[in-house]
């Protein structure tokens, strides 16, 4: 798929132009690490291609810190990773995908870059020891008027790191400090100075790792000191970073583009305008949706990663009627189910604690007198402004804005600020105005940065972890107040999706998720069944409980959600959850006695027969349903209007929890040995091996590459069962009638119970021709002269939880 195989023509696309781009019919992720490199991804190529896959997408292949297990620390941007097996690697995995016919995708990070090790990094290295006359001091967005560059790798216990300075030493010429060397700048190092000496001669200074979150005088990506933000909206820098992505392209060996955390950018839509003017592929850019919001039309993008799609796709198979069963069980364990205060208060602590010194930056762009003022006192007018910066960095209802395009959702947060604390309205007023008046202005693009990190940091990392009521409606892109999507909301986005981005990523696991699709699919079984699933976190509570509320919620659905687990994979699970959100430990902060708590649960748990037995007895009452709900949703995902992704090793079933635990090694041996069976004919049954669902993947993406589907009808079922059964239909490229068709099982515990789907039929769209099942291979008569098809549920979904029909 080269730019003359694909017949592509080099041209700018303008907002939401597809026309120039040839997307992929569907993506394969992999995760690249040291072990398993670039020669290890093309030596699956034949097995993907063989699936049907249209394109491998590859995680980062830039230079990344040493022993990067992900490839987003980038910290040389000019060239591939060595640990990956460098550019002859790259270039011969390109290769050999182009000879087959499947593309190539990378994901690349133009908002930062890994700062950890100085030494591995030319460019912050160069910062260090030259200062604001560095050659790439203006790579990196760093407040040199603040004074020294603070780096917060100093231990303290409590004496602000005063004492780790007596561990500095100089080594090989640079200041050392354990294993970490520093660069020293020209002419402050004679023999005979001692570290302390040198150390204050320097454009920076080490100090605790404490003083990040309130002192730092360089941006970060959200609060990660060790990942310094890159000013990519300068030209120069913009070249500099993309220099060898753009390499790839203009020798046709990059055929799409993921673009990390563009909310981060400076100015996204001036960015991405840039990119496309110098790369005319398909792009995806990772942002997360509001239910409802689009991306802004002047992005000349395909689309997103598609955590809006997930949103849907799982939220249609979860029962609206057991939303009051988690409800009251969470209410009564002291859970807080206000997710509206749970949010507000995690977005306020990261403003105010975790990004208190981006808060800082901000606030000192403001007047400290507002015009027309009683004068403050200096302190208190400090105090306001930062307090003022702080609510209305917490009261977006999105990420962020993008002024001047973005107005209305600027003039709501605003709103809802002055609402929350009228006492700050008039300073409130004064960044209103500021803003408006320069929506370019630096203090305009630094509240729209931050706004995204607020509410990354605050809804995703914190508050999904707080509002653990129903865990699978805790996931990126989510809404932990709605855990149900109706049939009706998925068709309206998914037609929506096909008219206005139908080149958009679509996702249901990624390296980002919080739980696998797999996980969150048996989740979704528990509403079916809530009120039998509370009474028993009831009695399993009163046995073994986590020593925070909503972690324990939290845990026995993990625990049912991912079984079998093993106690060491739940363990760091849970730690890091309840790390994440910070009621009873924290990252910076935590309680050992805590901690030991989280540890032991999983082993008391497992390690109680009858507790254990219990919940195995659980897992059996939903694991049926769960792998049901897993095919409907892989169904409408991989058949649906965008480019449907599948996270690397989900073909088939999959109990993944959040990352590392994601990024496991996959048993490609056992997916290689069962595709071989289907290649032979076998249509295997639904059970533990999880081939029905490598199956269906290999059916769907295949169809895909086929016959390039397109357009969007919502098809309905009618009988006592209908409101079970989620159809759509669509049309194969240059068709003229819809000729393909999903069908998925919603609910599936509810259609047992109420006697299956008797005489429930799915009337399939009218005229000539033959449908088949790609599943069972079976065709389906047509019951009238005119070749109108009715299909019986009861026989169409006899073998399989779904079907994917094509007309011949």
């Amino acid at each position: 798929m080269t730019r003359a195989r694909r017949g592509q023509v080099s041209c700018v696309k303008s907002a939401h132009d597809t026309t120039a781009t040839a997307a992929p019919t569907s993506t394969y992720r992999l995760q690249l690490r040291p072990g398993f490199s670039l020669a290890d991804a093309a030596a699956l190529l034949d097995h993907l291609g063989r699936m049907g896959v249209g394109a491998v997408y590859l995680s980062p292949l830039l230079a990344a810190a040493p022993g990067s297990q992900h490839g987003y620390d980038v910290v040389d941007p000019t060239r591939v990773s060595s640990a990956l097996g460098g550019d002859t690697a790259r270039e011969a995995l390109v290769a050999k995908a182009h000879d087959m016919g499947v593309g190539v995708v990378v994901d690349i990070v133009p908002n930062h870059m890994s700062v950890a090790d100085p030494a591995a990094n030319p460019w912050w290295w160069d910062v260090l020891r030259h200062g604001r006359d560095a050659v790439h001091a203006r790579c990196f967005d760093v407040d040199f008027d603040a004074g020294p560059l603070l780096i917060p790798v100093l231990a303290d216990d409590g004496d602000g790191g005063r004492a780790a300075l007596d561990d500095l030493t100089i080594a090989d010429d640079c200041l050392a400090y354990h294993d970490k060397r520093y660069p020293i700048a020209p002419g402050t190092f004679t023999p005979g100075d001692t570290p302390h000496q040198v150390h204050e001669r320097q454009h920076y200074r080490l100090v605790s790792w404490r003083r990040g979150d309130a002192e730092l005088t360089y941006r970060r990506f959200f609060d990660v000191s060790e990942l310094a933000a890159v000013r990519v909206e300068e030209p120069g820098v913009f070249d500099a970073a993309h220099a060898e992505i753009l390499r790839w392209a203009d020798l046709g060996q990059l055929d799409g583009l993921r673009v990390d955390h563009v909310d981060g950018l400076t100015d996204p839509g001036g960015y991405l305008r840039r990119l496309t003017e110098r790369f005319d592929g398909w792009i995806v850019v990772e942002k997360i949706l509001a239910p409802g919001e689009d991306l802004p039309q002047s992005w000349p993008v395909d689309g997103t990663t598609g955590y809006d799609a997930l949103r849907e796709v799982c939220g249609v198979f979860v029962d609206p009627d057991g939303e009051p069963a988690f409800t009251a069980l969470a209410a009564e364990q002291g859970v807080d189910t206000d997710t509206g205060r749970v949010d507000a208060r995690a977005r306020h602590q990261a403003a105010t604690r975790l990004l208190r010194a981006e808060v800082r930056r901000i606030a000192a762009l403001l007047p400290a007198q507002p015009p027309d003022s009683t004068p403050r006192p200096s302190a208190m007018a400090v105090r306001q402004r930062e307090e003022a910066v702080a609510e209305l960095l917490c009261s977006f209802d999105v990420y962020r804005s993008y002024l001047p395009e973005g107005e209305d959702a600027w003039t709501r947060a605003v709103r809802r600020a002055v609402d929350r604390r009228p006492d700050l309205a008039f300073d409130l007023e004064v960044i209103d105005r500021r803003v408006r008046a320069d929506p370019e202005g630096e203090p305009a693009r630094r509240i729209q940065q931050t706004s995204g990190m607020v509410t990354a940091m605050g809804t995703e990392n914190t508050a999904f972890y707080r509002s653990t009521r129903f865990a699978a409606a805790c996931e990126v892109g989510g809404d932990p107040a709605r855990i149900a999507v109706t049939p009706e909301e998925f068709h309206t986005r998914a037609a929506h999706r096909q008219a206005a981005t139908p080149h958009t990523m679509t996702a249901l696991s990624t390296h980002d998720t919080k739980r696998s699709e797999d996980v969150r699919a048996r989740l979704a079984a528990l509403s079916e069944v809530a009120d039998d699933f509370a009474d028993a976190v009831r009695r399993w509570t009163a046995r073994r409980p986590l020593p925070e509320p909503s972690l324990n919620l939290l845990g026995w659905q993990t625990l049912v959600g991912a079984w079998p687990i093993g106690d060491r994979r739940l363990a760091d699970y849970l730690l890091k959850a309840a790390r994440e959100a910070r009621l009873g430990t924290s990252w910076t902060d935590p309680d050992p006695d805590f901690e030991d708590h989280v540890r032991a649960w999983p082993t008391r748990v497992l390690g109680d027969p009858d507790l254990s037995a219990e919940v195995a007895a659980s897992v059996d009452t939903v694991r049926d349903a769960g792998w049901s709900n897993s095919l409907g949703q892989k169904a409408l995902q991989l058949l649906g209007p965008g480019v449907p992704d599948v996270y690397q090793g989900t073909e088939l079933w999959d109990l993944s929890l959040v990352d590392p635990d994601n990024r496991r090694p996959v048993d490609w041996a056992a997916r290689t040995a069962l595709l071989e069976r289907l290649e032979r004919g076998w249509r295997p049954p639904v059970d533990d091996s999880g081939a029905a669902k490598l199956h269906l993947v290999r059916a769907c993406l295949r169809l895909r590459r086929e016959l390039r589907p397109t357009g969007y009808l919502p098809l309905t079922a009618t009988g006592p069962a209908a409101r079970h059964a989620l159809a759509f239909a669509r049309t194969a490229a240059g068709g003229h009638r819809p000729d393909i068709v999903a069908v998925a099982t919603r609910l599936p515990l509810t259609l047992a119970a109420a006697g299956g789907w008797r005489d429930t039929v799915l009337p399939l769209p009218s005229g000539p021709g033959t449908w088949t099942d790609r599943l069972t291979g079976r065709s389906l008569a047509p019951v009238r002269p005119d070749g109108y098809t009715v299909a019986p549920l009861a026989d169409l979904l006899d073998h399989y939880p779904v079907a994917v029909l094509v007309r011949a």
